[in-house]
């Protein structure tokens, strides 16, 4: 039978399983019945084919495993869709092979403008940034502008320098940093903000590619075997373009959408112009993404003592405390949800002082949701004090297990002995009573449920590397890696009640596995495949 033919039916039974329902479990439960997109019943196969309602489709599982659908607690849906589209620099292990790329890359597209996105530098050797004289001795007659893998920097050639009108003169814009060498001269290297420099000068993608990276983003997700995605920091004229994929059925996913603030979007979701589902069932838009700082790879995160490894550092701040407080005391008069990019401990201590003074200046009774579960995302590095803040405050860690098996390899250096207690800390957060939701930040890192878990609970490399500096007694149990991929992110965007674990009455999103995650040897984990993605009762993929 097809999948489209699959998704029209009305139910649906799922039978022969190895679940994991993150719940109560009944005795014998092996099978899942659907009925209008939500679990009607769960118990052994033999009760469910008699229960399920005539002509329902029968779907034998074949005893691989069922969990809660995975849902991704942070990323960005159409940069995920424009990686697939555009230059990839991901896995690039040299400064040589970088420079090969893109050769090739500008050998092959007559484009007025080379752009791409995805390197790091930190396990490079040797490691250090590019410079433009390293892109320039590939390209010199177009512009060029290639972004680390986090976001938050990048490298731009001569021509590129030269169009933004940035010399030894330039000073640094509010927020970011142009690098330069002994003489003052830009080495290329540009610090958040100062990446709009250029950036700003590239053609912007039409509104073709727009949606079709969201449309690649959502189906990549998928069948990953995510069933949400938590899209951190989008506009307004995104959710509209998700509203026009979803009346076109071109996407599935379930999507929590925040709006990228302060700014003009952030105003109109604060003044009601944005309905909770906008359009569709499956998309939310509630909660407006902040920004405190940069990344710990490129020296913005911001610290409260200078980088080990650049003493005249303390990193940068992207907003100020004058410019957010508003925003926070006006979500909390009109239930809006804030979330808010911290990953220095300097930035983590003042988001969460920020929001301490918004819960005091905006009482209980005086909010339009009383618990309004406001997040930090990321929360890498945290201050020893600061760490059970989070449970008094009431607040969610929104954190992405990869990063620490990415940053490890560098952190040590930027942070110290003293600082690593502290960092990628999800053991101590939840042991304090914290709620630790997780998600990837793709295209950051690769954006895998599976490469989470194993983050989350091995707490090595991908080849199995750590020493001492990883704090391995960071990692934590199945069973509480399970919960930061299922029902955290489902309680972190008020959808506890719908999703998050399999029960009776929950919407009939799961994900099928082909071992099972929770018994499997460490040294396997990596090797599980997704068999098949299930919302809302509708198989959304289906594996080979």
């Amino acid at each position: 039978m097809s999948l489209l033919a699959v998704a029209a039916l009305e139910a649906a039974v799922f039978f022969n399983a190895n679940l994991h329902t993150g719940a109560d479990q009944p005795k014998g439960a092996d099978a899942i019945v659907v009925e209008g997109g939500r679990i009607s019943y769960i118990g052994p196969g033999v009760k469910a084919l008699r229960r399920a309602p005539k002509g329902a489709l029968r779907v034998d599982l074949a005893r691989a495993t069922v969990i809660p659908g995975f849902t991704d607690a942070h990323a960005h849906l159409s940069g995920i869709g424009f990686r697939e589209l555009e230059f990839d620099l991901e896995g690039t292990t040299s400064l040589v092979e970088l420079q090969r790329k893109l050769a090739a890359r500008a050998a092959s597209t007559t484009s007025p403008w080379i752009t791409g996105r995805g390197w790091i530098e930190s396990r490079w050797q040797p490691a250090g940034f590019p410079t433009r004289a390293a892109l320039d001795a590939v390209v010199r007659d177009r512009p060029v502008l290639l972004m680390r893998a986090d976001s938050h920097s990048a490298v731009a050639n001569s021509r590129a320098l030269e169009l933004a009108g940035i010399d030894a003169s330039t000073t640094d814009p509010v927020g970011g940093q142009i690098l330069r060498d002994e003489a003052g001269a830009p080495t290329g290297m540009l610090i958040d903000t100062a990446v709009a420099l250029v950036g700003r000068l590239v053609p912007p993608p039409t509104e073709a590619d727009e949606l079709r990276a969201l449309e690649l983003g959502a189906a990549r997700s998928v069948r990953l075997g995510w069933t949400q995605l938590q899209s951190a920091g989008g506009t307004l004229a995104e959710v509209e373009r998700l509203c026009t994929l979803y009346r076109e059925g071109r996407i599935q996913l379930r999507l929590h959408e925040a709006i990228s603030g302060p700014g003009e979007d952030a105003q109109q979701l604060l003044a009601g112009g944005v309905a909770r589902k906008p359009c569709d069932d499956r998309l939310t838009v509630r909660t407006i993404k902040l920004y405190m700082d940069g990344a710990l790879g490129s020296r913005g995160a911001a610290l409260l003592a200078p980088y080990s490894d650049a003493p005249r550092s303390t990193g940068l701040l992207l907003n100020t405390e004058v410019q957010l407080f508003p925003v926070l005391t006006e979500a909390l008069r009109r239930g809006i949800q804030i979330e808010t990019h911290a990953i220095g401990d300097r930035a983590n201590r003042l988001v969460l002082d920020l929001y301490e003074r918004a819960f005091k200046e905006v009482p209980r009774d005086a909010r339009a949701v009383a618990e309004p579960r406001w997040r930090v995302e990321h929360a890498q590095i945290l201050a020893p004090a600061d760490l059970p803040r989070f449970t008094s405050l009431g607040v969610i860690a929104s954190m992405q297990p990869s990063h620490a098996i990415s940053d490890l390899y560098f952190a040590p250096a930027r942070l110290g002995p003293e600082r690593l207690q502290g960092a990628y800390a999800w053991r101590s957060l939840i042991d304090s009573g914290a709620i630790v939701a997780a998600g990837t930040d793709a295209p950051v890192e690769r954006g895998d449920p599976i490469q989470e878990f194993y983050a989350a609970t091995v707490r090595r490399s991908l080849d199995g590397f750590a020493d001492d500096n990883w704090h391995r007694e960071e990692r934590v149990s199945r069973a509480a890696a399970l919960r930061m991929l299922t029902s955290a992110p489902a309680y972190a965007a008020f959808e506890d009640q719908d999703r998050g674990t399999l029960e009776v009455g929950k919407l009939a999103d799961f994900t099928v596995l082909s071992q099972d995650l929770m018994t499997v040897p460490e040294e396997r984990i990596l090797a599980t495949r997704v068999v098949m993605t299930v919302i809302g009762g509708e198989i959304a993929f289906r594996g080979r």
